[in-house]
């Protein structure tokens, strides 16, 4: 089986000229019937390397999906397309369940979406077995590793699940968050040899990343999503307390909004879920509950209110932004008391003390990237282990204020450091620059201390801050793990000799804009959403942003050039090219006068 067919299924039926970076490849090593690792962005295409397979193979693709919402979306999806697709999950009883399998026996279905949990079923494995599974894609495969930042212990099961079916199914993979670690964990679980890992990089040219610091949490989001009025849009929070706060906020002030938490009743979650889904409301204001899976395209805008545990739920959190490709923003609100929310999770917790220590000290990771001044994409990269030139899209690259320089603070922090054989954390190396007088520093007989109170002009705050961003470049680190102590570094150890130079830009606005849309997108907007409310499907599945704005640069009015639009496949011309082309023929032919 060759490429080229695969080619014919991307046109004529999902609408594509081209594959993505990475898709040809994963595509053509799983038609060659070889278990593959996929490693792509979100909003990378992740999808078509398994349901492309599954349209050419003798057989059924089944598809383990960690969330009963994005089982639905994309059989949803599937099926608008002509494609037989269907799921299985907690959702349905036992007669549903049961009526499935026998269409599923009957050769019905093309794609099967299930849950991990069903898994952990032996009657299930044995129903699973009598069926002709060709392909297995594992989706967000990374909860199969406890190294990940989202480890599911069900997931432990798909090994065994694996050897137990009778076809010996091949293997996919896909994931869009990790390490090179949870990659190298991932193929040993799963059989799946490292040279068949396809990684196309964790950069996405279309996400814009910012940093905010120092100010109005409230006013910020105000102000931000008045300027984007007709955009959606993910606020997360780390607590439930703080969803709740932030969504009767932003009702008070008449933002379309809905909550998404954990302790919410199951049916209120999912109408929530599904409000956002369907455009019935902008903003969904959620905890770290939400999201993963959530297969919403036209999400222009994620902004963490606080900040997250790890830089991999980050990014994978942000990455929820700009699925279709259109430029979308990932904002990140840093607030230093926000850290210890997080620390006070990874003190709760239940994990031993090693994988405290691995998140206390992914939790300090978080810090550095907030306090950078380098670019905040080739910082998330490096972190990957993938080497890149500056973005020039984030705000630190987009910064083009002149830097000041700071050497002389620097070395007086610094200094302190030293003079404290760094024994302690920031925060009393803090309090003995600016000569506080509290129980510990008299205890210790820190005021002693040549470098006591030798920055007493300024707050403590704000030397806190200063620690920071030596932390985040590299003149300082960070030793261990729940109490992180402080060290020089080599470059730092440069600064206090004299042989180099720090400079550091003072706390600046972000830009708060994502590009207007002109008034034929809004028509044809307003067009899909009242096909999606009648036929109940979010409107992303019917055309995503990124295939209306195809339609308004091409203004297509024949079947043949409807073909020509970006997304656009055989059944979506059948099912939409008309009820669409009607609208594009009103506004290409209307008076002048009126445009």
């Amino acid at each position: 089986m060759d490429l080229a067919a695969a080619q014919q299924v991307l046109k004529t039926t999902f609408g594509y000229d081209e594959f993505r970076p990475g898709q040809k490849a994963v595509i053509e090593q799983v038609l060659a019937g070889q278990n593959t690792l996929a490693v792509m962005p979100t909003g990378g295409g992740k999808s078509l390397c398994y349901q492309i397979p599954a349209l050419l193979f003798e057989g059924l693709t089944v598809v383990v999906s960690p969330l009963i919402s994005l089982m639905k979306d994309q059989v949803d999806a599937l099926n608008d397309n002509g494609i037989a697709a269907t799921f299985i999950n907690s959702s349905m009883d036992y007669r549903e369940i049961n009526l499935r399998l026998q269409e599923l026996r009957a050769g019905d279905y093309t794609l099967l979406y299930i849950a991990p949990e069903r898994l952990d079923s032996p009657q299930f494995i044995q129903s699973l077995g009598n069926l002709p599974i060709r392909l297995l894609a594992i989706d967000e495969a990374h909860c199969i590793s406890q190294w990940g930042h989202d480890f599911r212990p069900s997931y432990l099961a798909l090994s065994t699940a694996i050897e137990q079916l009778p076809t010996q199914p091949q293997v996919l993979a896909l994931t869009a968050t990790a390490t090179e670690q949870v990659a190298q964990d991932i193929c040993q679980r799963l059989k799946i040899s490292p040279d068949k890992e396809v990684n196309t990089g964790f950069a996405r040219d279309n996400l814009d990343l910012s940093v905010v610091k120092d100010q109005d949490t409230d006013r910020y989001i105000l102000d931000y999503l008045s300027a984007n009025a007709n955009e959606a849009g993910i606020i997360y929070a780390s607590t439930r307390k703080e969803v709740t706060r932030l969504v009767a906020l932003l009702k008070r002030h008449h933002v379309q909004a809905t909550m998404y938490h954990a302790g919410l009743d199951d049916d209120v979650r999912r109408q929530n879920q599904e409000d956002f889904l369907y455009d019935r409301v902008q903003v969904m204001v959620a905890t770290n509950a939400f999201g993963m899976g959530i297969d919403k395209s036209n999400v222009r805008f994620v902004i963490h209110a606080q900040v997250p545990g790890t830089l991999e739920a980050y990014y994978q959190e942000a990455g929820r932004a700009g699925r279709d490709g259109l430029p979308s923003q990932a904002i990140l609100i840093y607030r230093a008391k926000d850290i210890q929310i997080q620390h006070f999770f990874i003190d709760e917790s239940e994990m031993d003390d090693e994988h405290k220590h691995r998140s206390y000290h992914k939790l300090q990771l978080m810090t550095q990237y907030a306090n950078t001044q380098g670019c905040l994409q080739q910082f998330i990269l490096n972190y990957f282990g993938e080497d890149s030139e500056p973005c020039g899209r984030c705000s630190n690259c987009r910064d083009d204020r002149t830097a000041q320089d700071i050497t002389t603070a620097t070395q007086k922090v610094l200094s302190c450091v030293v003079r404290l054989h760094s024994r302690f954390g920031k925060g009393v190396v803090a309090q003995v620059l600016c000569g506080a007088n509290n129980q510990r520093v008299r205890e210790l007989n820190l005021s002693e201390l040549p470098t006591y109170g030798i920055m007493a002009g300024q707050r403590q705050k704000s030397v806190t801050e200063l620690i920071d961003f030596l932390t985040a470049t590299g003149y300082l680190q960070t030793m261990g793990g729940q109490y992180p102590t402080l060290a020089v570094t080599q470059a730092g150890v440069a600064v206090l000799k004299g042989e180099s130079q720090v400079m550091r830009k003072t706390a600046q606005t972000v830009e708060k804009s994502v590009p207007v849309n002109d008034a034929l997108f809004e028509q044809l907007r307003t067009l899909r959403h009242g096909l999606a409310e009648t036929q109940h499907v979010p409107p992303f599945v019917i055309f995503s942003d990124k295939t209306l704005h195809s339609m308004c640069d091409l203004l297509p009015e024949n079947d043949d050039a409807f073909l020509n639009v970006k997304g656009v496949g055989a059944s979506k011309l059948e099912k939409y090219g008309e009820t669409f082309m009607a609208t594009i023929r009103a506004y290409v032919h209307q008076p002048a006068t009126a445009n």
